[in-house]
């Protein structure tokens, strides 16, 4: 079922009908900040599966927060670095790579225990997320398909393995959110994005980048 967010009233029942598909373990997909995303559970493992199958892929799957103190209750210790950078870019286009907890029962396709974790700027992905809690989210395409920037789009690549579309309009920015690993004691750009380096390095001036 796609809905339409520009109506205020068929935004409300899109939310809600996506918050109660979340909760059962179904996929959705919501507009972000960069490009839509395909949801789930992060905590019900069948659930990741599924999205990982409807995607056509098996790689680690990011996970969206609608709070930067939710990022607090999921990581093994947070570093100096990230509470900098999350002060200054979260809500925003920025992806950190930390610890998290060990006792997080979740399968997110990471076996070194990290997790990649963002907080989007987008007042409908906060609003579902404030409700659902951590959800798995990656771009809305299959594999080797362009993201897609409006959720008819994803409908047309996903069809009828989501249950829930939150059409929100194209997408403002689509650049993928910049990705900065602080695991380890360093501070590394693992995929370039939306925020400059010149931006980040304001916040941490030992960034590493990578050569091009």
């Amino acid at each position: 079922m796609l809905y339409d967010c520009s109506s205020l009233a068929e935004r409300e029942r899109g939310i809600a009908a996506a918050i109660e598909a979340v909760g059962r373990g179904d996929l959705i997909v919501m507009p972000t900040d960069t490009v839509y995303g395909i949801g789930a559970d992060a905590f019900k493992n069948w659930s990741v599966t599924a999205l990982n199958n409807a995607k056509g892929r098996t790689t680690p799957v990011p996970v969206l927060v609608g709070s930067r103190h939710t990022l607090d209750g999921l990581v093994f210790g947070l570093p100096q670095a990230a509470r900098d950078l999350v002060d200054a870019f979260w809500p925003g286009a920025l992806t950190i790579v930390v610890e998290h907890a060990p006792s997080l029962q979740w399968d997110l396709g990471s076996n070194d225990g990290t997790v990649a974790v963002r907080m989007p700027l987008h007042p409908i992905a906060l609003e579902v997320l404030r409700e659902t809690g951590p959800m798995a989210v990656s771009s809305a395409n299959k594999h080797g398909q362009p993201p897609a920037e409006t959720a008819a789009e994803a409908r047309e690549q996903l069809g009828y393995s989501v249950s829930v579309y939150l059409e929100g309009g194209p997408c403002p920015e689509p650049v993928a959110s910049t990705i900065i690993s602080v695991v380890g004691g360093e501070h590394r750009i693992l995929r370039a994005g939306a925020i400059p380096v010149e931006k980040l390095r304001e916040v941490v001036p030992d960034l590493i980048v990578p050569e091009s």
